[in-house]
């Protein structure tokens, strides 16, 4: 298969899990032209009658998507924009999430809802949102947002696998930007696991998404400075990797967590919590957080979708201060 991009990676797997389980189908708004960013370009073609256009109206998506589930199919939901699946927060967060639990585990949900989600396109106020925090909050919903193309190849194969209702996020500024050659990089194939993708001995780096390669630039730029960073991509954040989570916090004894959401309410505030409570006496300085300022939306303006961005610069300035405490 050689380089791909995200979107390719995407589209490859998508038309693999078609080809080999005839219970697999995609819904969602123009998927069968190919979507907004061409994930589904060809496939309705390809497999007839299950590539199918629905109205716009992201309840009946995802409520299409939970009645199917649970008649032994495997849908695959796609919602335009994750800014759009707010729509359908009662059918994941009260129903969905729920299912196996009310039912003792006697029925289960293998369902996957992708989204591409995050800023960086200028989409403005209602094409940017990052969304995860609202969802990694309820249990029974398992939240997956990779960084590189063999991640999400190998986990989205996963969530289409798994019993459990998946919501499977794709940064949409990663699509086309991000490429890798799947057939010689790692990936993780299970849900729930994070990984150490560069090694330091000065300060942990946590991110997820854009913001994991953003940390990576910091990260190189850093090392020429004389300072070493371990990079951590979460993968997976509900269930989150604690193991692996508290491991590279005790390593280096300084955290920094990355993440384009808000600040207040976002998940690295989960994450800081964590490792306050469980290696706290590893730590040799306050957790710093790098996010978005707590302000209703990403703004249209590029300069100011800049100033609400996280980026490598504030990364690597955040990281300065921190290594120096």
């Amino acid at each position: 298969m050689a380089e791909m991009t995200v979107i390719e990676a995407i589209r490859s797997t998508l038309a693999e899990e078609l080809t080999s389980d005839d219970r697999t189908f995609i819904l969602g708004e123009d998927v069968e032209a190919g979507g907004v960013f061409r994930a589904t370009e060809g496939l309705a073609a390809r497999f007839p009658g299950r590539v199918i256009d629905s109205p716009l109206a992201e309840s009946s998506i995802i409520g299409i998507s939970i009645g199917a589930a649970h008649y032994g199919m495997r849908p695959i939901a796609e919602i335009q924009f994750a800014d759009f699946i707010h729509a359908g927060f009662d059918q994941l967060c009260s129903e969905a999430s729920r299912w196996s639990y009310r039912t003792k585990g006697d029925s289960w949900l293998p369902m996957v809802v992708r989204t591409p989600w995050g800023g960086g396109v200028h989409g403005g106020q209602h094409h940017s949102q990052s969304i995860e925090a609202y969802y990694c909050h309820m249990p029974g919903i398992k939240v997956v947002a990779p960084s590189f193309p063999a991640d999400y190849r190998s986990l989205l194969r996963a969530a289409i696998e798994d019993p459990n209702p998946v919501l499977f996020l794709e940064h949409k500024r990663t699509y086309r930007l991000i490429k890798q050659d799947v057939d010689d990089a790692p990936a993780e194939t299970r849900l729930g696991r994070s990984r150490i993708t560069r090694r330091g001995n000065d300060l942990t780096i946590y991110a997820y998404g854009l913001m994991l390669h953003e940390s990576l630039a910091a990260a190189d730029t850093l090392a020429g400075e004389g300072i070493d960073c371990t990079v951590v991509d979460l993968l997976t954040l509900n269930p989150l990797d604690k193991e692996t989570v508290l491991e590279a916090a005790k390593m280096t004894g300084k955290v920094l967590i990355v993440h384009e959401d808000t600040l207040t309410g976002g998940f690295g505030g989960e994450l800081a919590a964590l490792i306050a409570e469980h290696a706290f006496e590893y730590l040799d300085a306050p957790i710093r957080r790098v996010a978005g300022p707590d302000i209703p939306a990403m703004p249209f303006h590029h300069a100011m979708e800049g100033f609400f961005m996280p980026n490598r610069d504030k990364i690597a300035a955040a990281a300065r201060d921190l290594a120096a405490y």
